[in-house]
Parts: C-alpha cells; structure tokens; sequence
C-alpha cells in the first residue's frame, strides 16, 4: 500500500505555474526597463506582483510563493545585481505574507485592498534590508514617501490583478492530467 504525497504537483499545475512564472518574469524585465516615475530610489509600481496575487487567489499560498521565488531567482540572475536579491527577497516574501493573511481576513474579498497592504508591507520590507545591508538609520527618511507610494501602487496592482482573474479561463476539475511529479 502507497502513501498518498501531500506534496505532488500535477503537471497541469505545474505547467500553468511555469507559464505564469514566465509572464511574471517577462514584465518584471519591461517594468525594469522603464524610467523611474519619481526621482526616488527603487520605486516601481510593481507589475509582476499583478501575477503573484493571481496565482495567490487562483492557486493558493503555495503555488504563489513558487512563482514568487523562481521570478526572483530569475530577475536576480537576468537583470540585477546580487544586491538586489536580497531586496527582491525581504520586500517580496513579506509582502506575500501579508497578503496571505489579509486575503484570509477579507474572506477572498476585495483584493485591492489585499494588494494595498501587500505594496506597503513589501516597501517596508525593503527598508528593513536597506537599514541591515547600509548600517545606516537614513534610509528611515524614505518612509514618508515609501508609505503612500506602496499603497497607491498595490491599489493599481490589485485592480489589475482582479481583471487578470476575470480574463483568465477556469478550469474544470476532471480535466486535470493525472501525471504527477513530486515537489
């Protein structure tokens, strides 16, 4: 008698997380390519956070976070500097967090303001790396303009995601492949 694995994968979700995991990686490449919209540091809107809160609400906490970390891996080793890993990954994974909590708070509602949240706390998250990687209580100064710009950027983030949702077709459950791989 087999043990039944908690942790497979089948590969229709493992072949939609991949393909998701690109398009996140292909506009994080875009968004990075593009002027900053205010003269300060590191302030995108953070569009590839549109298909992590996609996944989160389609797939679940832990389809999110593997799509959150290949894309970072990914945009490490494509386009940043080693650096900027570390920011990718302190402002990213609390930022997941505490969408994960919001979205269970608001009961799946209103992702949006999940999204909101998320852009703040990943803006903090941010600040923390700063503050450990420079040693220096400076980068505190950017809070007044990390705080409004995270929540306005997750608001829009948010929105789109919710139309990615609405556009991106459902599956039917008897229409998953039987083949698994383990995780």
């Amino acid at each position: 008698m087999q043990k039944k694995n908690s942790k497979k994968i089948n590969t229709g979700l493992l072949t939609e997380l991949a393909l998701l995991t690109a398009l996140a990686l292909a506009v994080y490449g875009a968004e990075s390519a593009l002027p900053a919209l205010l003269p300060i540091p590191g302030l995108r809107l953070g569009l590839s956070n549109i298909i992590t809160l996609a996944v989160l609400r389609r797939n679940g906490a832990r389809s999110a976070a593997l799509v959150l970390t290949a894309r970072i891996l990914l945009a490490a080793l494509l386009f940043g500097q080693p650096v900027s890993l570390l920011y990718s990954l302190s402002g990213g994974f609390l930022c997941l967090l505490s969408e994960i909590l919001i979205d269970h708070i608001l009961r799946k509602n209103y992702l949006f303001l999940t999204s909101a949240f998320g852009g703040l706390i990943h803006n903090l998250g941010q600040l923390l790396a700063a503050r450990l990687i420079m040693g220096s209580p400076a980068v505190w100064l950017y809070l007044p303009y990390l705080i409004p710009a995270g929540i306005l950027t997750g608001l829009f983030v948010g929105l789109c995601a919710h139309f990615l949702l609405k556009l991106l077709p459902s599956r039917p459950a008897d229409s998953r492949p039987q083949k698994t791989f383990k995780s």
